[in-house]
């Protein structure tokens, strides 16, 4: 609790200008979207309801986050609204995703009937439900001062911070499917065939198989895929130097892959948000790029891929079964900021 309460410390000095992007004008419109939609959801919610939602900016509870299916959770959940606060609550998704990332989005909170369905037999309570997902607002929508505001459940973790009418954070970012590939259609889930993250897992498997021998030789850094992503549910990203292969050690063919599978988790956010990531990248310096794989270089396979630069690490792995038993069919990706996670200057 110390550390948290010295990360959130961080997060209440982020004033002075150098904690900010260097250009952040084209997050102005995300922001006021953002703040407009979620005083709407406020405005929604009745005495109860606010009393979940509504948290202090600097509470612990903001940097509680994971992708699993936890019995408690922060924040009020979408079973526990109206419909129409519901729609209001996607509108705020709305305000921060792409046309695709919210369709994506609302594609993974769909495959929980996949899951209902595939573990009927097994005593979970209501543990996977379409509608078991919680918002949490901390400190007050608006143009001036701190904010921001949660949207989280099993395989989906949206975490945005907002300062003077600026996005300063938007991650932990987690995406999940499972199953990664649907194999039978169950009513509420997506329709068979559908994979839910396929850009993001077959660019990789492209980017690998593309290499030679001797870029394999540091590429791949491990013939088992690990169990899990590092640092899952901790408020801060992993530390560490990189691993893997080099960007500089990539041809133009490797490295438009390499940058494709970062535009394709960019493409999650809202246009001008997605922007200015990808800004923030190419200044950090494309050669600065680093790419490693772990596990099997073949799908059905467990295998599991890192990809970090001088202010991000991104992971996807690939390796747990599906409810019908098929091997490495359960994705679970992030994207973690090394500057500016939960909207705090990493140390």
């Amino acid at each position: 609790m110390i550390r948290l309460a010295l990360l959130l410390a961080c997060a209440i000095s982020l004033a002075t200008p150098h904690h900010l992007r260097a250009d952040n004008t084209p997050t102005a419109p995300v922001a006021k979207a953002m703040a407009d939609a979620a005083n709407k959801v406020l405005a929604s919610l009745d005495d109860a309801q606010k009393a979940k939602v509504v948290m202090k900016f600097d509470d612990p509870a903001r940097l509680d986050w994971h992708n699993i299916p936890k019995p408690v959770r922060k924040g009020v959940q979408l079973r526990e609204m109206t419909p129409e606060q519901q729609k209001l609550c996607h509108e705020l998704l709305k305000s921060a995703l792409s046309d695709s990332g919210y369709e994506k989005a609302s594609r993974i909170m769909s495959l929980e009937n996949n899951l209902r369905e595939g573990e009927k037999n097994i005593q979970n309570g209501n543990l996977r439900d379409p509608l078991r997902y919680f918002l949490t607002i901390f400190g007050t929508p608006s143009d001036k001062g701190t904010w921001g505001w949660s949207f989280e459940g099993h395989h989906f973790s949206l975490n945005f911070a907002v300062r003077d009418g600026l996005v300063i954070g938007e991650t932990p970012s987690f995406w999940g499917a499972n199953p990664a590939t649907v194999y039978l259609h169950i009513d509420g889930g997506p329709e068979k065939g559908i994979r839910t993250l396929a850009k993001e897992e077959q660019l990789a498997f492209d980017l690998v198989n593309s290499l030679d021998d001797a870029q394999k030789k540091k590429a791949i850094i491990a013939e088992k895929a690990p169990a899990e992503y590092r640092n899952a549910g901790n408020p801060e990203p992993p530390k560490g130097p990189a691993e893997g292969i080099s960007a500089k050690e990539l041809n133009e063919t490797q490295r438009k892959l390499l940058w494709s599978l970062l535009e394709t988790y960019n493409s999650h956010l809202e246009d001008a948000l997605a922007a200015e990531r990808l800004k923030e990248l190419q200044a950090a310096g494309l050669d600065n790029l680093s790419f490693a794989w772990l596990g099997s270089t073949k799908p059905h396979m467990g295998h599991s891929y890192r990809i970090q630069g001088p202010t991000f690490i991104l992971e996807l792995i690939n390796v747990q079964s599906d409810t019908e038993g098929t091997v490495a069919n359960h994705i679970h990706s992030v994207w973690r900021s090394l500057t500016r996670d939960f909207g705090l200057t990493a140390k």
